[in-house]
C-alpha cells in the first residue's frame, strides 16, 4: 500500500475522478475503502461505486472524512465549490486541484490561511498506469506534501514537479494531448481503410504504431526528428508522405492546438467569476 497518505477524497464523480481512482485501484496502491467520492447525481457516483469507492452527495461530509481531497470538478464549479466547503478545510488536508486554468493563488484565496494546496494536471492514460502528469505546490504546503503527490502519480505513471507557470501548458501538451493521439489513429486508420485494410486491422495497426514510436523516444535516446530520418529512405515511400503532411500543414496543426488550448486555460483565470475579489 501507499505509506502515509490516509484517506482520498474526490470532490466530483466524472471522468477525471473515474481516471485517477481506476488507475490506483488497478495497481492495488490504495483499497477502494480508502477513498471517497461525492457529486450531487447517483449517476456521475455510479461507476465509482462498482470499484467499491464509497460515495456519498454531501461535499462537507467527504471533506470531513478524507485527509486528502482532490478538487476534481469542472473548472467553472471550482468558485462554488470552495465557497461551500471552504470553512471545512484545515490544516490537516492537503487540497490537490485537478481543474485546468485555475491558479493555486485562486484556491488559497478562498480557503482558509494555511490550506496546503497541490494543483496538479494528470491525463487520461492514469486509467490504464500511463499517464503523464505535472504537478505545483503551493505557498502552505508541508515537506512531506511534494512526495506524496509525486508518489500518488507516479503510481499512475510519469510524474515531475515544475513550476506553476507551466502548468497551462502541461494540459496543452499533456493533458490534452491523448485528444490529439486520439485523431491521429483515427485518421491514419482511415487511410488504411482508403487504401483496402479492414476497419479493425487498421486501427490496431495505428494504435500499435504509435505506442511503439513512442516507446522509441522515451528508450531509444534519439530525438524524434532523428528516429523520423531512420524511417525515411532516399526517394522511398514514407518521405513522399511527410512531404505531403508537411504540405497539408501537420506541424503548424499540432503547435497551433497546443497553443489555442494552452491560452485558453489562460483565459480561464482572467474570467471575472475567478478573481480574487
Amino acid at each position: 500500500m501507499m505509506p502515509n497518505i490516509g484517506s482520498l477524497g474526490f470532490l466530483g464523480a466524472g471522468k477525471v475522478a473515474y481516471t485517477i481512482a481506476k488507475g490506483l485501484l488497478g495497481a492495488g496502491k490504495i483499497p477502494p475503502q480508502m477513498m471517497m467520492a461525492s457529486a450531487p447525481s447517483e449517476r456521475n457516483l455510479k461507476l465509482l461505486k462498482a470499484m467499491g469507492v464509497r460515495c456519498t452527495n454531501n461535499n462537507k461530509e467527504l471533506v470531513e472524512t478524507c485527509d486528502v481531497v482532490l478538487l476534481a470538478v469542472k473548472p467553472h464549479m471550482i468558485p462554488t465549490l470552495l465557497k461551500e466547503v471552504g470553512t471545512h478545510i484545515n490544516e490537516d488536508h492537503l487540497v490537490v486541484s485537478l481543474a485546468a486554468g485555475i491558479t493555486i493563488d485562486f484556491i488559497e484565496s478562498k480557503l482558509p490561511v494555511g490550506a496546503r494546496v497541490v494543483r496538479a494536471m494528470p491525463n487520461t492514460p492514469c486509467v490504464i498506469n500511463e499517464g503523464a502528469s505535472v504537478y505545483s505546490t503551493g505557498t502552505s504546503v508541508k515537506e512531506r506534501d511534494g512526495p506524496l503527490v509525486q508518489t500518488l502519480f507516479n503510481t499512475l505513471g510519469y510524474c515531475l514537479e515544475g513550476d506553476e507557470s507551466m502548468i497551462d501548458a502541461v494540459m496543452a501538451v499533456s493533458g490534452s494531448g491523448p485528444a490529439y493521439a486520439f485523431v491521429a489513429i483515427d485518421a491514419l486508420a482511415d487511410g488504411g481503410v482508403k487504401m483496402g485494410l479492414p476497419r479493425d486491422i487498421a486501427i490496431k495497426l495505428a494504435a500499435q504504431t504509435l505506442m511503439g514510436s513512442a516507446k522509441l523516444v522515451l528508450e531509444g535516446g534519439k530525438h524524434p526528428s532523428e528516429l523520423k530520418d531512420d524511417v525515411c529512405s532516399p526517394g522511398g515511400t514514407t518521405i513522399e508522405a511527410i512531404h505531403q503532411l508537411e504540405r497539408g500543414g501537420f506541424r503548424k496543426c499540432l503547435i497551433e492546438a497546443v497553443e489555442a488550448a494552452c491560452l485558453k486555460a489562460r483565459t480561464l483565470n482572467e474570467m471575472s467569476a475567478f478573481s480574487r475579489k
